[in-house]
């Protein structure tokens, strides 16, 4: 034991923490990111499909994200011509839950079964 306590002593100590300059730097990447995925998605919405698109990623923040990325795919790309409406957002949204639904779990309790199983016979 004494020679591992003698290893761990010699081995140079690792920062747990990011250094406050580090932190900083990361902190202003993700506030431009933040602005300039903003600054997409006014650019390609109007007022009403941004206002229902907040309302999303205010309920559903997967689901927002996963929008927003999205149509700032479709924006860099180019296959957004004009602004987006809350119709066109609609259908936006159809397209993606129909993607990402999840296939329905059935649970049948067949009854007769629980009928001839049960303990509650009076055994006379």
């Amino acid at each position: 034991m004494a020679s591992e306590k003698g290893i761990r002593e010699k081995m140079p100590k690792q920062p747990q923490q990011m250094s406050a300059e580090q932190q900083e730097a990361a902190e202003e990447k993700q506030r431009a990111q933040e602005d300039m995925k903003n600054s997409i998605l006014s650019q390609v919405l109007d007022q009403n499909a941004r206002a229902r698109l907040t309302n999303i990623t205010v309920a559903k923040p997967e689901k927002g994200e996963m929008l927003q990325s999205i149509i700032i795919q479709m924006a860099k790309r180019g296959q957004i011509g004009q602004k987006l409406t809350e119709e066109s957002l609609k259908d936006l949204l159809q397209q993606v839950n129909l993607q990402t639904e999840k296939p329905k779990i059935k649970v049948s309790f067949d009854r007769r079964r629980a009928n001839l199983d049960s303990d509650s016979d009076d055994d006379m």
